[in-house]
């Protein structure tokens, strides 16, 4: 069993007088989590920014958001590990006791053809992008269904609708937060929790840029072209807001599911 240790570094006082509504953003060191994580603090929320083992690219999301004028604090846990990610829920409602939401945004990925695909590597993909979501939605639900509701955010891919070559693990991951979030949102919208899921479209991060062309041109888009990651964050702050929405796929792309 693993246990990350759990590291909360709150901003001076600020969030502690409950001025703010807060979110909790998983992988906030992240390219997509770094935007997202912007996005809220432009808006006037706090934000939980996760890591994992990425010390520095968390505390550089920390300085953009505080240099926005923003509010924030570092939490580090490790998805796989369930022990770990209620430990950090627990932290983050300590530090947020007002209103407050969760972004579920890190995960993995690796190109590996089916055949060739090592059991390990599998293994640790689905056991971070979809086990790791669960221990932190299972986590966050806990305490958001005991109190007065909140929203969740699942941030999806189009591999788990339609597959991608050499990503047999990933698409197979992605594909199953389909599943966890609408039955998540049927079960915790009585306590008024609701879950939806985010798919953000094409972004040249780390884990994509090897499968991207350096023309952005994309034939099979209505408007040829991939979305913003600017108006990715936007839209998932606007989803977290939707205080009517539940259960539901929304689609930044122009790209047909």
């Amino acid at each position: 069993m693993r246990h990350a240790q759990i590291v909360s570094e709150t901003d001076r006082g600020g969030i502690a007088r409950g001025k703010r509504p807060a979110v909790l953003v998983t992988g906030a060191s992240g390219i997509i989590g770094r935007a997202i994580s912007l996005a809220f603090a432009a808006t006037g929320w706090h934000i939980g920014i996760h890591y994992h083992r990425n010390t520095q690219a968390a505390g550089a999301t920390l300085e953009q958001v505080r240099a926005d004028g923003g509010e924030g604090a570092l939490y580090q846990a490790d998805l796989r590990d369930s022990r770990s990610m209620r430990q950090m829920a627990e932290a983050f409602a300590k530090d947020a006791p007002q209103e407050w939401a969760c972004v579920c945004n890190a995960g993995i990925g690796a190109s590996d053809m089916l055949i060739r695909q090592r059991v390990d590597r599998w293994s640790d993909i689905i056991e971070t992008n979809l086990t790791g979501t669960f221990h932190c939605m299972q986590a966050v639900g806990r305490i958001l269904c005991a109190g007065n509701g909140g929203s969740i955010v699942v941030i999806g891919s189009h591999a788990g609708f339609h597959g991608t070559t050499g990503q047999a693990a990933y698409a197979a991951s992605k594909a199953g937060l389909l599943g966890l979030m609408k039955t998540a949102a049927l079960e915790w919208g009585p306590r008024n929790v609701r879950v939806n899921l985010l798919l953000p479209g094409w972004q040249k991060t780390p884990l994509s840029q090897s499968a991207m062309s350096d023309d952005d041109t994309r034939i099979d888009h209505a408007l040829h072209r991939t979305p913003s990651i600017e108006s990715v964050a936007r839209m998932v702050v606007h989803l977290i807001q939707a205080e009517d929405v539940s259960g539901q796929i929304w689609n930044c792309d122009s790209r047909h599911l």
